[in-house]
């Protein structure tokens, strides 16, 4: 292989590496969870994200509904609360590994959420039974992100 090729090679690398961590991110160290006053599976997800160094400020009188509809949530795929965490939100009992991964791709999006409350996610009780199927959206429009 001639040097100009070599060089060539190695410089594509660097640039592919570079490319590849510049857009990783680390997750805020501060959050924001609204919810319903009486939900105490919502205070069980903001322990969660606290035991992973968020600190969290916990909102529970207000319209849950309009919150929702500012976050842009697809219509039928909400949860009992709404997370705002750096540029994006968070629906419900997403496991702090799809919030990660959300930061590590940082997506062009609004959010992420896991629809209703699945037993076993962070905050709810009782073991897995079955994949987690985390979806992204923007604009109430829902894609998937990721299953766990």
């Amino acid at each position: 292989m001639n040097r100009s090729m070599t060089s060539l090679l190695l410089s594509g690398a660097l640039v592919l590496g570079a490319t590849a961590t510049a857009h990783a991110a680390p997750v805020p160290d501060e959050a924001t969870l609204y919810k319903n006053p009486q939900c105490g599976c919502c205070d069980g997800y903001a322990e969660h994200l606290e035991a992973k160094g968020i600190k969290v400020t916990v909102i529970d009188d207000v319209d849950m509904g309009e919150i929702k509809q500012e976050a842009g949530l697809p219509y039928g795929l909400g949860s009992c609360h709404t997370v705002e965490i750096g540029r994006y939100t968070v629906e419900g009992h997403v496991p702090f590994e799809a919030i990660e991964a959300l930061f590590d791709q940082q997506l062009r999006i609004d959010g992420i959420g896991l629809a209703g409350m699945p037993i076993g996610t962070p905050g709810m009780p009782g073991p897995k039974k079955e994949d987690w199927d985390v979806y992204q959206f923007t604009d109430q429009e829902p894609m998937p992100f990721m299953t766990l």
